[in-house]
């Protein structure tokens, strides 16, 4: 297993009277991580799985009584895809409430099923977690600076999900299929989401914008929706983790686009799969808009798993000047642009110097990847 950067975080946070709740898209690998921590520890635990039905019949509606009965003598209960459990968040106050001496743990994969429906009853009662595919950074702990690097090409095509990287004679077969309804699966099982075809047009049309500004109504007019509709959906599939909006930063000048917005995917490999295009960087005209998500995404990863919170913009203005990410982190502004050609020159428009107070301007390339998805 390579090693996973909230797992110290995460057993550091065991038994200080609260659930530990951990999100993230399917397949990035949060059962491995919690059993990985887990196998390393004394006391007695039980394991419940949301997908079989007993379970989700047993906790959907559980006294406090019947609950210590369900424990016995475990210290610690791992409950994976609680998101299927309905009333899980009550479930888990009686955990915290009734049984302190317990610590639960519970893993989903969807966070409008687990998350949103556990915000008011578990307040002050959790500690939040998130498990993306694997960053930049853990790879380059497990293969070294140098492989890394070497495997950039790759990552860009075909990503970082552990499976992915582990297999990788079997991507394309195993993209298809994370890529195909499994990913979103969740998705399709909610009433709002009631023509699965559409879900298919506008994450395909999301795909072939990456890197450009998206506009709900173009998107609508190719897909055949309405805007609200298109937002909707859009909505859930950022809270299914596929993908995540940034908007465009406007403050100080007067030309700059105020409502505008990109979409990235978190990860370039189910990008590529909704597209159906796994061929080499050397024959395809998107490789800018892959480097562009892909650093992206991997910024998203840095700044999650070292707890930095921190605002994320792009910048352009009517004139098409234009700056690829701007990040606010304590007042402190700091602007990106993404070259995939090492060769390229990088000249950041005065207009965003001159109106903004910037603490640094970095042309990142993959010669010095590492100080961006590294250091923050």
């Amino acid at each position: 297993m390579i090693p996973r950067a909230i797992a110290s975080s995460l057993s550091a946070h065991f038994f200080k009277g609260k659930a530990i709740l951990l999100f993230g898209p399917r397949q990035s690998g949060k059962t491995t991580l919690v059993n990985s921590i887990l196998k390393d520890r004394g006391e007695k635990i039980l394991q419940l799985n949301g997908d079989e039905p007993d379970v989700r019949d047993t906790l959907a509606s559980v006294t406090s009584t019947q609950l210590k009965t369900i424990v016995g003598g475990a210290r610690i209960v791992f409950i994976d895809e609680a998101q299927r459990i309905q009333n899980i968040s009550l479930t888990l106050k009686l955990f915290v409430d009734q049984l302190p001496e317990i610590q639960v743990i519970a893993s989903g994969s969807s966070s409008f099923l687990l998350a949103g429906d556990i915000s008011e009853p578990l307040t002050g009662r959790k500690y939040e977690f998130m498990l993306f595919p694997l960053s930049f950074r853990e790879l380059m702990d497990h293969h070294g600076l140098t492989e890394e690097k070497r495997l950039l090409e790759h990552r860009l095509i075909f990503g970082s999900y552990p499976e992915i990287v582990v297999k990788q004679s079997e991507e394309k077969e195993l993209l298809k299929l994370l890529a195909g309804s499994y990913l979103y699966r969740d998705l399709l099982t909610l009433d709002q989401m009631k023509k699965p075809a559409l879900l298919d047009k506008i994450i395909r049309a999301l795909a072939l914008q990456v890197g450009n500004e998206v506009s709900y109504n173009e998107v609508g007019q190719l897909v055949g929706a309405d805007n609200q509709t298109v937002e909707k959906y859009v909505s859930l599939l950022e809270q299914a983790y596929v993908l995540f909006r940034v908007p465009a930063l406007s403050r100080n000048v007067r030309n700059e686009i105020k409502k505008g917005k990109k979409i990235y995917f978190y990860d370039n490999g189910v990008r590529n799969a909704v597209i159906a295009n796994f061929s080499s960087l050397s024959s395809r005209s998107d490789a800018g808009a892959l480097w562009e998500n892909y650093l992206m995404s991997e910024r998203v990863k840095l700044l999650q798993n070292s707890g930095v919170d921190a605002r994320r913009y792009f910048w352009r203005t009517t004139q098409q000047q234009e700056i690829d990410y701007v990040e606010e982190h304590d007042g402190r502004l700091s602007a990106f642009e993404f070259k995939w050609n090492d060769r390229s020159r990088v000249r950041f428009p005065s207009t965003f110097t001159d109106s903004y107070k910037v603490e640094r301007t970095i042309a990142v390339k993959p010669n010095n990847i590492e100080d961006f998805c590294m250091n923050v």
